[in-house]
């Protein structure tokens, strides 16, 4: 009788969450994390194989309250999906040092702390994050989500090189997926962007072009597609790029930094 996986998931309630917790719940156990309390009901209706659990990654107790949950329920995970973040823009020369630590909270820190709880039920198994092609640092107002992303990478693949146990760590960086977390993060930014009047112009772009993402990006169900695939794997790479963008991201990243500084900031002219 072939083994029944199981799966934690956060970030379970939209976007790449919420289509891997319908996919993996087809044939595994997925406890799936969710903060709004209103969307327990919706991951339940999902199918039987669906456990909700409640989790607010900018409170460390809940964290830790969530450790402990799915403890409780199993002694062994085969694969931890990190998916749960938030972007925060902004010229850095006007940038809130506490939206940083938040945005940091948030995308960094919380999926450490709880990838941490979790470590001696994951034996054997992998852990998958959802980091972007904003790792790569090139994109001018969202600093911030690029930090976070970035220091994602680095802290996982640090446990990679020193852990002594069997754990796979894999990064899936897609590009602009078409999400409802653009939306969002226009909402959750309002106040920030028009606090910023000398740069009423790129603020506005950045506006017009989240909102495109969230309905012109990749579909969201390509991304989960290629992140079964990668779970399915035996030896899964520890980066995965998704979409053209992505891929251009990574070679804009390696060019030499003032030339591809020029580059962008003669795009941002053109297309700002």
């Amino acid at each position: 009788m072939e083994k029944i996986k199981k799966y934690v998931i956060t970030g379970a309630t939209s976007g790449i969450g919420n289509a891997l917790v319908k996919e993996f719940s087809k044939s595994g156990i997925v406890f799936a994390g969710y903060r709004n309390p209103d969307k327990e009901k919706e991951l339940l209706d999902i199918s039987e194989n669906v456990i909700p659990f409640y989790i607010d990654m900018s409170k460390s107790e809940t964290i830790l309250e969530a450790v402990d949950f799915i403890k409780s329920k199993t002694n062994q995970i085969d694969t931890l999906i990190n998916v749960a973040g938030c972007v925060l823009a902004g010229p850095v020369e006007n940038l809130d040092i506490k939206d940083l630590k938040y945005q940091f909270q948030i995308n960094t820190f919380s999926h450490l702390e709880f990838t941490q709880g979790l470590l001696s039920i994951l034996e054997g198994g992998k852990i998958i994050n959802i980091s972007s092609m904003s790792s790569f640092g090139i994109f001018p107002f969202i600093s911030p989500y690029c930090a976070s992303k970035r220091a994602l990478d680095i802290l996982f693949n640090s446990l990679i090189l020193e852990t002594k146990k069997d754990i796979k760590v894999i990064s899936v960086k897609p590009g602009a997926i078409a999400t409802p977390l653009w939306e969002k993060s226009v909402k959750e930014n309002s106040d920030r962007l028009k606090k910023n009047n000398q740069f009423e112009k790129e603020m506005k772009f950045l506006e017009q072009n989240a909102l495109k993402n969230g309905t012109k990006g990749l579909d969201v169900k390509k991304v989960a597609d290629i992140i079964k695939k990668i779970d399915k794997m035996k030896n899964p790479k520890t980066s995965y790029l998704i979409g053209k963008d992505a891929f251009i991201s990574n070679i804009m990243a390696k060019l030499p930094q003032d030339f591809s500084n020029k580059l962008i900031k003669h795009a941002m002219k053109y297309r700002m």
